[in-house]
């Protein structure tokens, strides 16, 4: 029996951005849900007390998407960390 070649061209990328105005869980929450919105975003992590955003995603993200989500929940987004 042979093995099915690896088909699979997505590559799950993660990028950390930084983010101004979290101040609270209701802040992470808000993030989360617009960011998480986005095509190809499986997973965000928002952390207000660093405002650190993590997001993995199934390849590359564009950033003015993310800008555009954050911005919509209320936040600013000050770039990559």
């Amino acid at each position: 029996m042979t093995a099915e070649p690896n088909t699979d061209t997505s590559t799950p990328a993660t990028t950390v951005f930084k983010v101004t105005g979290m101040t609270c869980g209701h802040c992470e929450s808000a993030v989360t849900e617009e960011v998480s919105a986005l095509a190809g975003v499986t997973a965000v992590k928002a952390v207000a007390a660093s405002g650190l955003v993590t997001v993995t995603a199934t390849g590359p993200l564009d950033d003015e998407a993310v800008r555009a989500a954050v911005d919509e929940a209320g936040y600013e987004l000050v770039g990559r960390a």
